[in-house]
């Protein structure tokens, strides 16, 4: 008998079939393992699992009601897990967080709640799910400490802050705690020492919730956090902003409650940079480089102090007599930073002196003084003086400037006498109206 052997594969057919299944992509083999999506039910299958998840929502709040919170949430997160598509598992959800956040870490509440709101975002209970995610953010931000890997509490870092209340925003961008997370986050990244990622968050306050109430604070905060800078450092862009931040501030909230300060706050930065100005002037005079010092007295002499205006004034002149072109020059093109006095220039040494000014011109070029000492200055009488009358006239009386009347003139035209009333007519009927005849047909 003869033995049929089954027929062997080439050795090169053998490696080319293990390269193939090497090769092949791993999801072929997992993909069995993976969780696919449930599928919503069907109206009536709907309304079944409705029954049955509402029956065990109220055994879990039964227990929960007793004390028993762990088998509560238990049963909690089954509904989800079995139910998820009823109303019943939206409320479990919520629930469900709730009993988190009692006993639980700030992050994992505030996932927790998250989780709820990605899965039921046309849940009753939304609204409530992103108040309890502001409040978890509000605490972190006041920095309560929690346990860590290593046991030790901590606070969270202000970066994990500003993720919280950046999801809040992602989750209602036009809520009405969307503002209030906006300037959190600005206020967390001014704590942090951030300051351009502080006025960067205050001015998206400013440009997507201008009408609140946070705008104007965040518009405030931006000049003063600006302000801060400009007395740090001599970087000019810095008083730019902090100028024109608490200008757009008075001038948007006149009656604000930052008025007196952003008042304040203008005051200090003109003075820092006058300050900046003046120092830079006396480093071109040093350097012999009049008209590049002209141009920094001016504009000392624009935003300065009484202090730096007064020096300004003095190098000015003193310029002014040591060249007196370069002075001019300086004034090209912005004739209202020249505040120099033109009595101060030394004008002898000009090619165009022809003599000196008039006393008229030059007491016209002064600077007007206040009056300090008694010059013969009269003031204005509190009562009014007695007006000049012919001979003969008599004085007027008291709150009058006509003379009073001697004698009453007659009139021009005669009076007519009061008619006096007489007895009363009695009316009499009205005479009957005759009738019209009766109009005449035409024969046909």
């Amino acid at each position: 008998m003869r033995d049929f052997a089954p027929p062997r594969l080439p050795a090169f057919l053998l490696a080319s079939l293990t390269l193939c299944l090497l090769i092949s992509p791993a999801s072929a083999f997992l993909g069995m393992f993976e969780k696919k999506d449930k599928q919503a039910p069907a109206a009536d299958e709907r309304q079944v699992q409705e029954a049955q998840a509402t029956a065990l929502l109220m055994e879990a709040r039964n227990a929960q009601n007793d004390g028993r919170a762990g088998k509560a949430q238990g049963i909690y997160q089954q509904i989800v897990k079995l139910y998820p598509f009823t109303v019943a598992a939206s409320e479990a959800s919520y629930a469900d967080a709730l009993l988190v956040r009692q006993s639980s870490g700030l992050q994992k509440s505030f996932d927790s709640f998250q989780a709820f709101i990605d899965q039921y975002r046309s849940s009753a209970r939304f609204e409530d799910a992103i108040q309890q995610q502001y409040e978890i953010a509000e605490i972190a931000k006041g920095g309560k400490k929690e346990r860590t890997l290593l046991l030790i509490p901590a606070k969270m870092g202000g970066d994990e802050v500003v993720a919280m209340y950046k999801s809040i925003i992602k989750n209602a961008p036009f809520g009405k705690l969307a503002p209030l997370c906006q300037f959190s986050i600005g206020e967390v990244y001014q704590d942090m020492g951030s300051k351009d990622q502080a006025v960067l968050a205050y001015q998206t306050v400013v440009d997507n919730y201008g009408r609140t109430k946070q705008a104007s604070e965040a518009q405030f905060r931006i000049g003063s956090i600006s302000s801060v800078a400009a007395t740090r450092s001599e970087d000019k862009s810095n008083i730019v902003a902090a100028r024109d931040a608490l200008n757009t501030y008075m001038a948007t909230n006149p009656a604000g409650e930052r008025s007196t300060e952003a008042e304040l706050g203008l005051r200090q930065i003109n003075t820092v940079e006058a300050t900046q100005s003046l120092t830079v002037g006396k480093f071109y005079m040093r350097m012999k480089k009049a008209k590049a010092a002209a141009i920094y007295f001016n504009e000392a002499l624009k935003y300065g102090s009484p202090e730096a205006s007064t020096e300004a004034r003095t190098l000015l002149a003193e310029l002014a007599a040591i060249d007196p072109d370069a002075v001019s020059e300086a004034k090209n093109g912005q004739p209202d930073q020249d505040y120099t006095v033109a009595g101060a220039r030394n004008l002898k040494g000009s090619d165009n002196y022809v003599g000196p000014l008039r006393p008229e011109l030059a007491r016209l070029g002064q600077k007007p003084q206040m009056r300090a000492g008694d010059d013969g200055f009269m003031p204005i009488p509190l009562t009014e003086p007695t007006l000049p009358t012919n001979k003969g006239d008599i004085a007027p009386g008291a709150g009058s400037l006509l003379p009073p009347v001697d004698q009453e003139k007659p009139a021009l035209l005669p009076i007519p006498p009061t008619p006096t009333p007489g007895p009363m007519l009695p009316l009499q009927p009205p005479a009957s109206l005759p009738v019209p005849p009766k109009p005449t047909t035409p024969a046909p």
